[in-house]
């Protein structure tokens, strides 16, 4: 199978890339992106060919692309690979508005191509097991869930609105909403939000918190930051504590991990030794375009994800619950 990377601006590009790497059956075939320097710099280290016409990439012979870019440009990228006829993962969130989720959906019906949106969460091991737990009725009734997802300010675009759409509640409760949706089979009706910016001095949120209801009266809580310091000796986590009528379990994606104590600036390291969960992304993936099946994460989950991150930024402004 031959998969092209449009755009390293955003860093899951290259573990993207790495993985790719590792499937003896997939070639790099090439890169676009609109910065030279970073993407010459990218080809070598992945000895594949960079593009900086966009149209020129695309006409290249290849049955899929990864999305990487900005998150305004996820729109842009999409509907020009769709039509382009190639198979899409795009990084998450789907995009910055629902407007733009919407046409990027329907554009890739029109096309008859695959659209998956980046939700490797769902690939921990951790996370699966709980999953098959639920399924099997091991909790009983799910009454609540209690979600984090807290990390380092990526700086950058990420902390520019106009190309990132949101900071914190944005880049980080769409991963755990996804979780909690997959899980329970409902949508969210109802969010209430605090968002500000407390760690950083920046123009953009960097924490909130967010009550959630689901249709079926399960309720839930997640906490969203940028609160992790540079030496602090992991990146984040991503937790998620499910609340049942039978038994409560709790887990947390990256959980797996032995401490390292070094000389140094970062005295102390967590070193994460479970699965890959970003491989187990790109696997999905590739086997959903061979196989030419309905992807494991759609657009609609993205789309659905996005809702609700915009609707706890909503709650804030108005200082009000908000209805789906």
């Amino acid at each position: 199978m031959k998969i092209g990377i449009m755009s390293f601006a955003h860093m899951h590009a290259y573990s993207y890339a790495d993985s790719l790497k590792k499937l003896p059956d997939v070639e790099l075939v090439g890169i676009f992106d609109d910065n030279e320097e970073r993407g010459q710099e990218v080809a070598n280290r992945y000895e594949t060919v960079h593009y900086s016409d966009q149209a020129a990439f695309l006409a290249l012979d290849m049955d899929a692309v990864i999305i990487c870019s900005e998150n305004n440009c996820h729109k842009e990228l999409v509907i020009q690979a769709a039509k382009a006829k190639k198979h899409i993962l795009c990084e998450k969130p789907i995009a910055t508005n629902l407007a733009d989720a919407q046409e990027m959906i329907q554009v890739c019906q029109e096309q008859s191509v695959i659209l998956q949106i980046a939700y490797p969460v769902r690939f921990s091991s951790p996370i699966q097991q709980l999953k098959g737990m639920i399924d099997k009725g091991e909790l009983g009734d799910i009454v609540a869930f209690r979600t984090t997802n807290r990390g380092q300010n990526p700086g950058g675009w990420f902390i520019d609105e106009q190309q990132s759409g949101g900071g914190a509640v944005l880049d980080h409760t769409v991963h755990m909403v996804d979780i909690m949706r997959w899980y329970l089979q409902e949508e969210v009706t109802e969010v209430k939000a605090i968002v500000d910016s407390y760690f950083h001095n920046i123009a953009i949120d960097d924490a909130g918190i967010l009550t959630l209801e689901f249709a079926n009266g399960v309720i839930a809580s997640h906490d969203a930051s940028w609160s992790r310091f540079a030496q602090y000796p992991t990146w984040g986590d991503a937790t998620i504590e499910v609340i049942g009528t039978k038994q409560t379990v709790k887990v947390d994606a990256f959980s797996e991990y032995f401490r390292m104590f070094v000389s140094g600036e970062k005295s102390l390291e967590h070193v994460f030794y479970g699965n890959d969960m970003d491989f187990g992304l790109i696997k999905d993936f590739v086997h959903c375009v061979k196989e030419g099946r309905e992807p494991s994460i759609t657009g609609y989950d993205g789309l659905k994800s996005l809702e609700v991150s915009l609707a706890a930024y909503e709650s804030n402004e108005l200082q009000k619950v908000i209805e789906l």
